[in-house]
């Protein structure tokens, strides 16, 4: 990706520093050695935010020290943006949620089928937490779903997991023959839990 970057970058940083492109090698210092100063750095951070269509975090200008640092930092923005956009673009997961009441106790199963959307997430939590203490949660998705696409399944429900770190994720199962994955987690006191793949 730098090789593509690379170019562009160095025709940028050579305008607005006001240096010959010759002086733009990896290591040289866009402080010490191009007298950059923080002004600097944010008009350059807004040329290649406009070059690229990217963000650059101010966060990353503190830690930008060399002409290659800034080049390897700009390659790995556009790979995210690129990265988002492509998530942007899939289709949510199909999915079916059953929420079961702790065993012992009546109250059933709530069940719920169609596309995971934060909004069906944010639902699906929301009745997992109303369940109470000892609910368990069993969440199914597709076979076909990728890694990426069950780690993004635990990203929506991770929140919930945050509440409490002493419980333990819940072992992996291989259902043969089965052409689905799922998910199962457990409901503690007011509702923290955490997700666990179970493929």
């Amino acid at each position: 990706m730098e090789l593509f970057v690379e170019p562009s970058c160095r025709r940028l940083v050579a305008d607005h520093l006001g240096v010959g492109v010759e002086q733009l090698v990896p290591g040289v210092s866009l402080r010490e050695d191009l007298a950059a100063d923080s002004l600097d750095l944010v008009e350059l951070a807004m040329a290649l935010e406009a070059e690229f269509g990217i963000v650059v975090p101010e966060r990353l200008l503190d830690r930008v020290r060399t002409y290659g640092d800034l080049v390897r930092a700009t390659g790995l923005l556009i790979r995210a943006r690129r990265a988002a956009e492509v998530r942007a673009a899939e289709p949510p997961l199909r999915m079916w949620a059953r929420v079961l009441a702790r065993a012992g106790e009546s109250g059933g199963s709530l069940e719920r089928a169609g596309w995971l959307t934060p909004y069906a997430a944010e639902t699906i939590a929301e009745d997992a937490v109303r369940a109470g203490h000892g609910a368990r949660l069993e969440l199914t998705v597709a076979e076909s779903s990728d890694d990426v696409g069950l780690a993004c399944v635990q990203g929506q429900f991770a929140r919930l997991g945050e509440r409490d770190d002493r419980l333990p994720s819940l072992p992996a199962r291989r259902h043969t023959g089965s052409r689905l994955r799922r998910l199962t987690a457990m409901i503690r006191a007011f509702g923290p839990w955490r997700l666990a793949p179970v493929a």
